[in-house]
């Protein structure tokens, strides 16, 4: 081969070879890119993670060195609807009343209301406990201050204070219980779907939505509703004592105003948690022993809450409670 011939083979092959050059440098530039940006996402998802626990850690501090020395009025805050897992459930509200009460340097403790009612267990378990702690410091008053509402469950832990504090427009009262539900067993024969349940007791699917009522079963049913009204009813009673003014259609679950409530002695007497901090309980400083969520609780609970859905999604959810105060 000729020289000019190895040079007319050599420029002919140039930009085949430069192409498979571009390709791998791209190629290895893409590849760093990646790295770097998945790099970046993990150092980004561990700061997260250390700024949540530092938070907690930081809130957990602060609500442990929470005492105050000076005198002054304890608040605790029940809004919402009393659950287990809500913000009104009776752990957080009865662990926030006990430091409360714990404080040496709280005169009185105040509980603000507003809640429409909810879970007759978790309202029970919020009494019960308010109940033993007036007990154990006695000279340590529970006033409860009713804002927009105290309904249902609302109230039967109001009736529990030494005195209710109610605003003239507030919505009180609704004493009574509900056990709801919906059937749809009529629906179901006209467009031809079968239920087809198999259990291990007669009773095991008592108030099925999807089969037709059954009547010995819902017997069975307004008997256990009447004990828990019955049980709600005489917590009423016991707390209101002689200030309650009976009338026949009390205990029938309707609702009253504030100023309707006091005449009728659901509750004693018009107020705020200011006015009863300055003038009963005569500590005008109020600090707030709420029990709240920090950031790492949140975080938790919404991780929990997408897992919770992923399961349910899966074929795993169970079915929810139906008894609530109303």
């Amino acid at each position: 081969m000729s020289q000019d011939d190895f040079h007319a083979s050599s420029s002919a092959g140039a930009p085949w070879e430069r192409e498979v050059l571009e390709r791998l440098v791209f190629a290895s530039l893409k590849e760093q890119r990646a790295k770097r940006r998945w790099s970046i996402f993990f150092r980004l998802v561990t700061l997260a993670v250390v700024l949540v626990v530092l938070f907690g850690l930081g809130d957990a501090l602060w609500r442990g060195s929470a005492s105050v020395p000076e005198p002054h009025t304890a608040l605790v805050t029940l809004d919402g609807v009393i659950d287990a897992d809500g913000e009104a459930s009776a752990e957080k509200v009865n662990g926030a009343l006990q430091a409360a009460f714990d404080d040496a340097g709280s005169k009185g403790v105040v509980l603000r209301i507003n809640s429409p009612g909810g879970s007759p267990v978790q309202a029970g378990m919020i009494y019960d406990e308010i109940r033993r702690l007036r007990q154990a410091h006695p000279d340590k008053p529970l006033y409860a201050v009713v804002e927009e509402i105290c309904a249902s469950g609302g109230y039967y832990v109001a009736a529990a204070a030494d005195r209710i504090y109610v605003n003239k427009a507030s919505v009180v009262g609704s004493i009574g219980v509900i056990m709801e539900g919906f059937g749809f067993n009529e629906i179901m024969s006209k467009v031809g779907i079968d239920r087809r349940l198999v259990v291990s007791g007669e009773n095991k699917a008592m108030l099925d939505p999807f089969s037709p009522p059954n009547p010995s079963q819902q017997a069975y049913a307004n008997q256990l509703v009447q004990e828990i009204y019955r049980q709600f009813v005489s917590a009423v009673r016991t707390g209101r004592g002689d200030r309650l003014h009976e009338t026949p259609d009390m205990f029938s679950g309707l609702i009253w105003t504030g100023a309707k409530s006091v005449e009728l002695g659901l509750a004693d007497d018009l107020g705020t948690v200011d006015s009863v901090a300055r003038d009963v309980i005569h500590a005008d400083l109020v600090v707030d022993y709420t029990v709240k969520e920090n950031i790492a609780e949140r975080f938790a609970k919404r991780v929990g809450v997408s897992f919770g859905a992923a399961v349910a999604r899966a074929g795993f959810g169970a079915a929810a409670s139906g008894w609530h105060w109303r």
